[in-house]
């Protein structure tokens, strides 16, 4: 358009040509400044938000490494470290925002910056760049950058579950060397910001402050959840075996459940309570102990407390156990010897293995409690044999019924006693007849308490005389008064009555001799 001889109009014309052409290119800059300068408005944004929200879960975390210091405490330890050194580079990258503006002497204007006007940054490349390489000023924030990558390993460590929250620190934050276009090796600085607009470099600080955000965001969410699911590992799972109750008896169905329950150290309960008193926790385990009670069903009832968001949240204890009789003594009986006596209060133990006294209840003819066992009086059983049945309520509510049958015997005849002798003694004729006549039971095991109703006294060369009460009558002192030395004086069929059961018939005792010295 311009070679070449032309008419005046025609270089107007290409004059006109040129100016539209320059104001389409400059309309174009100044809508990219612009969106650039949205960009930036929605980086900030999202930065204040994410900041938010990151203090939210940074306290989050504070609350539940109070509550549960087991579980929580070494991750908030690690989170504290992330977000000192996250905010010391945040800090620092809001600075290099004010360095880029006041650089290049960019003023907001009523409270927004002037984008299209922000297409130089020659500011900031005087203060980043010297020569070919960089100023102290620039060399400083790439060790602002290497320093807040140095701390985020040193904060998060081996933990392989942050792996890649670690390799997003390596990612958005390589500061190696960069080819261009054209094969040309930069340094990281120049090859990102010398010689941009100071708004595109104003929003890749922006763009820097989200992803320290992000990161951190990400870094506390893996420290939330990771302990979550380290807790809720299926390592940390026991199958439990719930038996409906403790103690089962035989030909009864065993019944009972199989449940997964965690069990690990770190989830700590603030207090356990375990019938009424509380108890201590040692490795995962609450650890209690209590007198067993009497025999029988008995409960166990308690709670654990844990906090939660501040709340104390209670987990019930609910179980049961069966006290039984502890073996102290062997069960030894002769199988014909199962014998009760007429005319006496046989004392009877009558229990059910594994079932309270309360629960066991006894029958027979004669039978009655007294005190915590019985006594049974077979004194108007007919027959040899008596049966004693037992029916038992066992802790699941059910029935079960015994017996056992013994012999009836009467009580053995007595032998005559006198002076404190018995069967037979020497004395005289007048200890003889001053003395009572009584009865002994020597090889029976009750003590019987009986009365002297009559004997029969025979004399040698006397007839016999059959005497009434427990003394001798002038009758029978006169008929021993004839007695000569080493005479036997027999005294036979002592007869008696006993206490208490006046209608019971006694045999006979066996006779006594005195021999007269």
């Amino acid at each position: 358009m311009a070679s070449g001889k032309q008419t005046p109009r025609q270089k107007m014309i290409n004059l006109m040509y040129l100016v539209f052409i320059a104001m389409m290119a400059l309309n174009m800059s100044k809508e990219v400044l612009s969106a650039f300068g949205l960009m930036n408005e929605k980086f900030e944004a999202a930065n204040t938000t994410a900041t938010a929200n990151n203090k939210n879960l940074f306290a989050a975390l504070a609350a539940k490494a109070d509550e549960n210091p087991a579980q929580y405490k070494i991750p908030y330890d690690k989170a504290k470290e992330i977000k000192a050194v996250s905010d010391k580079f945040y800090t620092e990258l809001e600075a290099t925002k004010t360095l880029i503006l006041d650089s290049n002497g960019i003023v907001p204007e009523n409270g927004k910056l002037p984008y299209e006007t922000m297409d130089k940054g020659a500011g900031l490349d005087e203060t980043w760049f010297s020569g070919d390489g960089y100023s102290e000023k620039g060399q400083a924030f790439i060790n602002a950058i290497e320093a807040y990558k140095a701390g985020m390993r040193k904060a998060i460590g081996d933990d392989k579950k942050l792996a890649t929250v670690l390799q997003e620190v390596d990612s958005k934050f390589d500061i190696s060397d960069v080819k261009d276009g054209e094969g040309i090796t930069k340094k990281y600085l120049d090859y990102h910001y010398k010689g941009f607009p100071s708004i595109a470099s104003l929003t890749k600080i922006s763009a820097m402050e989200n992803d320290v955000r992000k990161i951190e965001q990400d870094a506390f969410s893996a420290f939330m959840g990771n302990t979550a699911a380290a807790a809720a590992s299926m390592t940390n799972y026991q199958a439990i075996v719930i038996m409906d109750k403790s103690a089962f008896f035989a030909g009864e169905p065993v019944t009972g459940r199989v449940v997964l329950g965690r069990y690990d150290e770190s989830t700590v309960p603030t207090s356990v309570v375990v019938n009424g008193n509380k108890v201590k926790i040692d490795k995962g385990e609450a650890i209690f102990k209590f007198a067993a009670g009497n025999v029988g069903d008995h409960k166990i009832g308690g709670q654990f407390t844990f906090m939660e968001d501040g709340k104390a949240i209670n987990i019930p204890i609910n179980g049961n156990y069966v006290v039984v009789p502890k073996p102290n003594s062997a069960n030894i009986s002769a199988d014909k010897m199962n014998t009760v006596y007429r005319g006496v209060q046989n004392p009877m133990t009558i229990s059910f293995a594994g079932v309270s006294n309360d629960k066991v209840t006894a029958s027979a003819p004669g039978l009655s409690k007294s005190g915590n066992g019985y006594v049974w009086d077979v004194t108007t059983i007919q027959g040899n044999q008596a049966t004693v049945n037992v029916t038992a309520v066992l802790p699941d509510g059910t029935k079960v019924t015994d017996q056992k049958t013994f012999n009836v015997r009467g009580i053995p005849a007595p032998v005559a006693k006198v002076r404190g002798s018995v069967n037979s003694a020497k004395g005289s004729k007048a200890d003889l007849a001053n003395s009572p006549v009584q009865v002994a039971f020597p090889d029976f095991v009750y003590d019987v308490n009986t009365k002297v109703t009559g004997f029969e006294l025979f004399v040698p060369g006397q007839p016999a005389i059959v005497v009434n009460g427990d003394r001798m009558t002038d009758q029978a002192k006169k008929a021993i008064a004839t007695a000569q030395k080493g005479d036997k004086i027999t005294i036979n069929n002592v007869k008696t009555t006993l206490d208490g059961a006046p209608g019971y018939r006694m045999p006979g005792s066996s006779p006594f001799i005195w021999e007269v010295n």
